[in-house]
């Protein structure tokens, strides 16, 4: 069983690679089948990593979205013919830099490992 340290610092290097993949802006990812691929995978990959925290993480942090995090990515595997680009678009520049300061805060207050 891999622990929410594990985890959380995964969705870290998720985020890594979207911020990476958006550097150029929103025209050069929206004309890039590429990076909107990559970004895609990196949102999906980051919500099953949110999943897999453990409930006792999720209960002392209420405030993160953690259900819709999961029906995010529900819809990202499940309904990807919907995808919308300019909402994927918008998500990389509200929601997952918010997710990544909590996700910094989260980390920042578990207890460290050997």
């Amino acid at each position: 069983m891999k622990d929410d340290r594990l985890y959380l610092e995964h969705v870290l290097e998720c985020i890594r690679r979207i911020e990476e993949d958006i550097a150029g802006g929103r025209d050069a990812f929206m004309a890039s089948h590429t990076h909107q691929d990559a970004v895609l995978r990196n949102l999906q990959t980051m919500a099953e990593s949110m999943q897999r925290v453990s409930d006792s993480v999720k209960t002392a942090h209420p405030d993160v979205a953690w259900r819709q995090i999961g029906a995010f990515r529900n819809i990202l595997v499940h309904d990807y013919l919907g995808t919308d680009l300019e909402l994927i678009w918008e998500i990389t520049q509200v929601d997952v830099p918010a997710l990544k300061t909590e996700v910094e805060a989260i980390l920042a207050g578990l207890p460290a490992t050997d």
